[in-house]
């Protein structure tokens, strides 16, 4: 349990956060328009979109999973985070252009842009309760988890603080508190994630020990094809798709790239993100084998994988450093909740309230996000007790739900930015496609102990990477084919959002600011191939 020390530096956290948000909440005089409150004033700067990118994607359940993941069988789990940076990239240097030269507020209504007002209600609403039904839930679990088990404090209780002081600094403060909260937890968040590394290193005799003891087994990133989790096949293609999906399409990253002030800030903060994203591997991934490491050696009993970080954290390290380390555990919870809450109020507030009453002025778009807020703050606390409820295997099943409805996302985006061609009648059909298989393959899941062992068995089976790629193909096929036996969309339509129609392509010529991003990307290529190459067994 903590001691008086580190309570005093978990307060020392909160009182930081509040701070900040109150102070850039206070100075923000945008905040009273639309762009102020959902876009930052859309005049944010590369280094906090970069380090928002990196503290909204890893949540107290991340570093939970990855360590405990880990510490069953090794660092293949690795291969998601290693996989970000390059998918980062792509966000910077593909998409990034275009949704900021389409000037829209949110990815639903890119899509209704490019191809129709149904593909816009079908990502909002999709986005809208995957959103509910798994991001809030599982964060506000997370967060009665760590309370519970490192602080001792009662998982209901633990919950409902972080729930209430979340929600607060975004109900008031908008994206732009999200962001700036966000850069202060991500050097927290870092800074108690080292700690760990560093400390569990020097208890188990340095780094050639970990290896000697866990195996190159454990330490390679590259299953074979028949690994019932990480098949190198999967990852290689499967996992991209997925990865397409969250960093380049969703709304609860791109949000932060849609507020930079220009596209060389916004490319800049993708490409800071993805140096960010090398470093989980070593500093969230790491700890998990450090712990299998002491488990072998009769050093640390683990109850199960996941507590293989709460374990660690409890036993290695001293007063003071753990409490830096639980306050790093909060870091990672509240910015993750704080955008998701944030994100979900502005695509209630501009793809569904906005489409009923489109005559809103600014001031009652901005009240409508806050009232998002409060009610998805409400919705949060009122879904504490009924997780009790809910069994493991069913929440394992809400979140697999993302994993299925992406490859239609991806696919709809992709093609739509590199092929003036597709139109709204192909991307309708794929996304309706891509829905029905996807919900399918959910049932099918549930029920394949009762399938026998047929082609239904097969479908029901198939590793989810593997079924990410048959999905995406599908969809994609069905995307081209619709679009090319039906009238290609008028030109107007696809003015500036594809590669062949995007006026001021000009903006992305090779100037000195482009080169050194280029350098900069180039890096991060590198660190990742040195990585797979390190970790290849």
């Amino acid at each position: 349990m903590l001691t008086t020390l580190d309570w005093s530096i978990v307060a020392i956290y909160f009182a930081m956060v509040f701070v900040v948000a109150f102070t850039i909440t206070r100075r923000d005089a945008s905040r009273s328009s639309a762009a102020g409150y959902f876009l930052g004033g859309r005049n944010t700067g590369w280094f906090v979109i970069g380090a928002s990118l990196f503290a909204s994607n890893i949540g107290s359940e991340h570093l939970i999973g990855l360590a405990g993941t880990a510490a069953a069988s090794g660092v293949a789990v690795a291969q998601f985070e290693v996989l970000a940076s390059l998918i980062l990239l792509v966000l910077g240097w593909v998409f990034v252009p275009f949704y900021l030269q389409s000037s829209v507020f949110t990815m639903p209504e890119f899509l209704e842009r490019r191809y129709n007002a149904t593909a816009r209600w079908y990502l909002a609403v999709i986005s809208v309760i995957g959103y509910v039904l798994t991001k809030i839930s599982v964060t506000i679990a997370a967060g009665g988890i760590v309370f519970e088990a490192l602080m001792g404090i009662n998982f209901w209780t633990g919950a409902f603080v972080v729930v209430v002081i979340t929600g607060l600094y975004t109900v008031f403060g908008g994206l732009r508190a999200v962001l700036y909260t966000d850069l202060l937890q991500m050097f927290v968040l870092i800074g108690g994630a080292v700690a760990v590394t560093v400390i569990g290193l020097d208890a188990i005799g340095g780094w050639n020990v970990m290896v000697e003891t866990a195996g190159s087994d454990f330490l390679n990133l590259w299953k074979p094809v028949s690994h019932p989790d990480f098949p190198w096949t999967g990852i290689l293609f499967g996992a991209p798709i997925l990865g397409v999906w969250y960093w380049c399409t969703d709304q609860f990253i791109v949000q932060r790239v849609l507020a930079a002030k220009n596209l060389d800030e916004a490319r800049r903060g993708t490409i800071f993100a993805a140096l960010l994203k090398t470093l989980p591997l070593f500093i969230f991934v790491v700890p998990g084998v450090i712990a299998y490491t002491l488990a072998q050696r009769g050093e640390l009993t683990l109850d199960s994988p996941d507590q293989a970080l709460p374990t660690l954290i409890a036993t290695l390290l001293p007063v003071g450093i753990r409490g830096l380390v639980v306050a790093g555990l909060l870091a990672a919870l509240m910015s993750s909740l704080s955008s998701v809450f944030n994100s979900c109020s502005t695509l209630i507030t501009w793809d569904i309230y906005k489409k009923f009453r489109p005559e809103s002025d600014e001031k009652r778009l901005v009240l409508v996000g806050q009232v998002s807020t409060a009610v998805l703050v409400c919705f949060g606390l009122l879904w504490i007790p009924m997780m009790q409820l809910v069994s493991g295997q069913l929440y394992q099943y809400l979140q697999s739900v993302q994993a299925y409805i992406s490859p239609p996302v991806a696919a709809v985006f992709l093609l739509g930015v590199f092929w003036r061609r597709v139109n709204s009648a192909g991307a309708i059909a794929s996304l309706a496609a891509g829905f029905i298989l996807g919900i399918g393959r959910l049932i099918a899941e549930i029920n394949k102990e009762s399938l026998g062992s047929g082609a239904l068995f097969w479908f029901s089976d198939i590793n989810f990477l593997h079924f990410a790629i048959l999905l995406f193909v599908v969809c994609a096929v069905i995307l081209t084919v619709v679009s090319l036996l039906t009238p290609e969309p008028p030109a107007e339509q696809v003015a500036g959002l594809t590669f062949q129609t995007r006026a001021g392509k000009s903006a992305v010529r090779a100037t000195g600011g482009v080169r050194i991003d280029r350098w900069w990307s180039a890096l991060v290529l590198t660190l990742v191939g040195l990585t797979w190459l390190y970790f290849s067994g």
